[in-house]
């Protein structure tokens, strides 16, 4: 391996802030190439240099040197779909029924409690916490009334791309049956919201927040309100994303009330495009699939969410028909390595193709390079000389990965988030050696328990605990 610098670099003039040396960089490179005994060099924000330690240490003689023993250097995970706010029904949403399977009635669980500003910045924040601990840093986060914690998220260093969703179906819900009623006055409210948040917040923090658009499925919204966020998608020239497909209720609602089904309802309207990422895909035909491939469109695969409801997309025809795939987290969990890792045993079960695919390199590729592309950062989720400085640091000498002699596989396979001791976004730590540096993790930590424990305790007794599952036991607040 040669030492490859930027063309500044080559020329001594970037401000070197970092060497690490003599560790193992797993590049998501086009090659899938692992160079052992390697060092790297981030100035700028950027990858500088890539080399042998020997020829990193000759090259920056002078720079501050991170010793890479026992440690692996990998690019940073790409979260394309997750709802940060939803922390807050951790432990209560995971074991209900759902709408995915017929018949489509109600599930009879609780509602989410109401939450005041503050509260949802917290439940947040606890999200964007484990997100970071599990090495992610870049997260897709489609929400509702962002504006009330963008703020206080910019300073956790974590690039995200917010998304407001949008919908303009009277008294919408996930796989309402009936007949669709049009609400124009909420498609426009939802509309100049996404709008606004994007003439706040696109390019803050020197880019690393970034603004998306987004629908919140195709049984929500008209035609007219499609067409509406296309325009506006164009106009901004940002990704757009959509739950697609996420349950049969909802492909019985747009077959109704389309005459379609849901892809097949996006294309017929020109919602599809490589700049769409559409959430799960997981309950479509092979036409469809087809539809998909042939738009670009970008699949971010919920694994976890899918092995919770028992339905799984068909990565191996989407992958094949040109989609680009992606992983996402959905609700109440943000570790991408326990969602990379869902993804590829997921996608083997389903394949019956004898045990050996997708590879854990190509599980690595949909959750860091595949996820930027598509998140629109093209030059991150990869170490190259010249992307952005996003990345982690691995501890490998660990009793689940040792002995480290294909260490793409036994992290993939093995790995844990507790593994990841750094991490890294534009050449600034978040996090060294275990330890957060950018949010205050105690406190973030206390304070959503205490939220937690008081606000659906004031649920369980508006309720007088109809709806809840055994074992839910909230502390109501001390008087």
């Amino acid at each position: 391996m040669g030492l490859s610098t930027t063309a500044s670099g080559a020329h001594g003039g970037c401000d070197v802030a970092d060497i690490i040396t003599d560790t193992t960089l797993v590049t998501v490179d086009a090659r899938h190439s692992v160079h052992h005994g390697a060092g790297i060099a981030i100035a700028d924000g950027r990858i500088a240099a890539i080399g042998t330690s020997g020829e990193i240490l000759d090259r920056f003689p002078h720079t501050s040197r991170i010793d890479g023993r026992g440690k692996v250097i990998m690019p940073g995970l790409a979260n394309t779909h997750a709802h940060l706010y939803l922390t807050i029904a951790r432990g209560l949403f995971e074991d209900y029924p759902t709408h995915a399977h017929p018949p489509y009635d109600d599930v009879n669980r609780p509602p989410i409690p109401r939450l005041s500003r503050e509260e949802r910045s917290i439940m947040a924040q606890l999200g964007a916490l484990e997100a970071l601990r599990s090495g992610t840093t870049f997260v897709l986060d489609d929400t509702l009334n962002a504006e009330d914690y963008v703020a206080d998220l910019v300073p956790s260093g974590l690039r995200i791309m917010f998304a407001e969703r949008t919908w303009d179906r009277a008294r919408a819900r996930v796989s309402q049956q009936g007949a669709f009623e049009q609400d124009p006055a909420v498609g426009a409210a939802t509309l100049a919201r996404s709008e606004a948040l994007y003439r706040q917040w696109h390019g803050a923090a020197r880019g690393r927040i970034s603004v998306g658009v987004s629908a919140w499925g195709p049984d929500t919204c008209s035609p007219e309100h499609l067409k509406r966020l296309r325009a506006l998608q164009e106009r901004l020239g940002v990704p757009a994303t959509i739950h697609l497909n996420q349950a049969w209720g909802e492909v019985a609602a747009v077959k109704r009330h389309r005459n379609l089904l849901p892809s097949e309802y996006l294309h017929s309207v020109g919602f599809l495009s490589d700049r769409l990422i559409a959430a799960h895909c997981r309950c479509m035909t092979a036409d469809e699939e087809q539809v998909l491939g042939q738009a670009g469109v970008v699949v971010a695969f919920n694994s976890c969410m899918a092995a919770r409801r028992g339905l799984s997309p068909n990565i191996a025809a989407l992958e094949q028909h040109g989609c680009r795939i992606t992983i996402g987290t959905d609700n109440m969990a943000y570790d991408m390595v326990e969602a990379m890792r869902t993804a590829m045993f997921m996608e083997r079960v389903r394949r019956h193709a004898g045990g050996d695919r997708p590879t854990g390199d190509e599980a690595l590729t949909w959750a860091t390079a595949n996820g930027y592309r598509a998140m629109g950062v093209p030059d991150g989720g990869a170490l190259i000389v010249g992307n952005r400085a996003d990345l982690i640091m691995i501890d490998a000498v660990r009793p689940h990965l040792v002995p480290t002699t294909r260490f793409v596989s036994a992290f993939v396979h093995q790995g844990q988030a507790s593994d990841v001791v750094g991490v890294m976004v534009d050449g600034e730590w978040l996090m060294r050696d275990g330890r957060v540096l950018s949010m205050d993790e105690s406190f973030i930590v206390r304070e959503a328990e205490r939220i937690g424990h008081a606000r659906w305790a004031e649920r369980f007794a508006e309720l007088d605990g109809a709806g809840f599952l055994p074992g839910f036991a909230p502390r109501p607040p001390s008087p």
